[in-house]
């Protein structure tokens, strides 16, 4: 296994082991699809399963080969067409999650599982197509409000994970030119606290993203994302009832 450097995001190894555990689920053969699959990284781990992929496509990202170039509140597709989806840190760019929702539902079928992952505390991204954040209420009302049962609502990292992701915006987001803060004599305080802060923040940002992985902290703070995993119930039998 190649060494980690010693900074990394966290949220990108454990979004990995979670998409990698609903594969290793879905049974071969499962007509699977990545709704607002961008690059399509996870399209290796369902090779044994046929795996269809749908986006806008209108950003500048490197797509992956995409099935549907579509809204994904309008799938090209009948009812029921698949037996899983994958929907990852894609509910935050849509402007009518709720209608996405209802047509994932849609076209999965009865017994069919989803795997939603959606970010709680996160800076703007994909300008202008960045429009909600959500708690764990609000993801889990948004697909129960569209039929879905949901199974759990979970943090993605730990807290720890969060803190790694914020003193990288630190490390990220000081000025490296004390200059455009302040002039004069100022400068002699304000310098040398922007350097020790960004470089503190950087090692103290890969000390807690490892932390995160070895222990993830969810006794106090808050995540940085949070995953869903819903299914879409079956019909009830009629027979059922005359027992």
């Amino acid at each position: 296994m190649a060494r980690r450097p010693w900074y990394f995001n966290v949220s990108r190894v454990r979004l990995e082991r979670v998409v990698r555990r609903f594969a290793d689920r879905t049974p071969p053969g499962t007509l699977v699809l990545d709704a607002g699959a961008g690059t399509g990284v996870y399209r290796r781990l369902f090779t044994h399963t046929r795996y269809e992929s749908a986006d806008f496509a209108k950003l500048s990202t490197r797509y992956t080969p995409l099935d549907y170039v579509c809204d994904l509140s309008s799938l090209p597709v009948e009812d029921e067409r698949f037996g899983a989806v994958l929907c990852t840190q894609v509910f935050e760019h849509l402007p009518e999650p709720g209608a996405v929702a209802r047509e994932l539902f849609r076209v999965l079928e009865p017994g069919g599982e989803l795997v939603c992952s959606a970010p709680f505390a996160y800076r703007e991204h994909q300008q202008p197509y960045d429009f909600y954040r959500y708690t764990r209420y609000g993801l889990r009302h948004v697909f129960e409000a569209a039929g879905f049962e949901v199974d759990r609502v979970v943090w993605l990292e730990g807290f720890f994970g969060t803190i790694a992701y914020q003193l990288d915006a630190i490390a990220r987001g000081l000025p490296r030119d004390p200059r455009t803060v302040t002039r004069g004599r100022r400068l002699a305080y304000v310098a040398p606290l922007l350097v020790a802060t960004r470089l503190g923040a950087r090692f103290l940002s890969g000390a807690f993203a490892r932390a995160d992985l070895r222990w993830k902290y969810t006794g106090g703070g808050h995540p940085k994302n949070y995953v869903l995993v819903a299914f879409k119930p079956r019909p009830a039998d009629p027979a059922a009832g005359d027992r």
